[in-house]
C-alpha cells in the first residue's frame, strides 16, 4: 500500500524539516511514503476564500480510489498501537493509495470533508500546521516499527 502526505505551504521551520526527512527515511524502510506539496495561496487575505482554492488543487489532483484521511482535532483518537492496528486493516483491505491531508493555517473547506474517507486526531489540543508534519512521521514511523515488530515502541 501507498502512503502519500499531502500539506500546504514550504516547511519554513529547519528543525521541522530534518525531523520529518529522517523520520521519512526511517519509513522507507517499511513502506512506500511520498510527500506532496501544494504551494501557498497568494495574494488573498480572506481564509474562507484560501481553503477554497487550497481545497480546488487538493481535489484536482486526488484520484477516485484514492483513500483521503484528514488530520484533524475532530476525528478519531487513537494510540499509537490502535493507529497501527487501523492502518494495518487498511492494508489487508487491498487499499492501493492512502492519502494523508494535513490542513492549512485556516484548515479545511467543507468539500475537503465531504470527499474525506476518515478523519484522525493526533491530540485534543491544536498544534500548528508545520509541527504537525513532524509529529505526525513520528507516528507514522512508530506505526510501521509496531507492525513490524521493531524495537522502538515500548508499552
Amino acid at each position: 500500500m501507498k502512503i502519500e502526505i499531502w500539506w500546504t505551504g514550504k516547511t519554513f521551520q529547519d528543525f521541522v524539516a530534518k525531523g520529518y526527512l529522517e523520520f521519512l527515511k526511517r519509513i522507507q524502510k517499511f513502506n512506500a511514503v511520498d510527500i506532496v506539496e501544494f504551494p501557498d495561496v497568494k495574494n488573498q487575505q480572506q481564509a474562507e476564500i484560501i481553503k477554497k482554492l487550497e481545497a480546488e488543487k487538493i481535489l484536482n489532483k486526488l484520484k477516485q480510489d484514492d483513500y483521503l484521511i484528514l488530520l484533524d482535532e475532530k476525528g478519531k483518537s487513537f494510540t499509537s498501537t490502535e493507529f497501527a492496528a487501523f492502518i494495518q486493516k487498511k492494508e489487508n483491505q487491498s487499499i492501493k493509495k492512502i492519502v494523508f491531508l494535513i490542513g492549512g493555517a485556516y484548515g479545511f473547506d467543507e468539500k475537503i470533508y465531504a470527499r474525506a474517507n476518515d478523519k484522525i486526531s493526533l491530540s485534543s489540543m491544536t498544534f500548528s500546521h508545520q509541527l504537525i508534519r513532524l509529529i505526525f512521521m513520528e507516528q507514522l514511523y512508530r506505526v510501521y516499527t509496531i507492525i513490524h515488530h521493531f524495537p522502538y515502541h515500548n508499552e
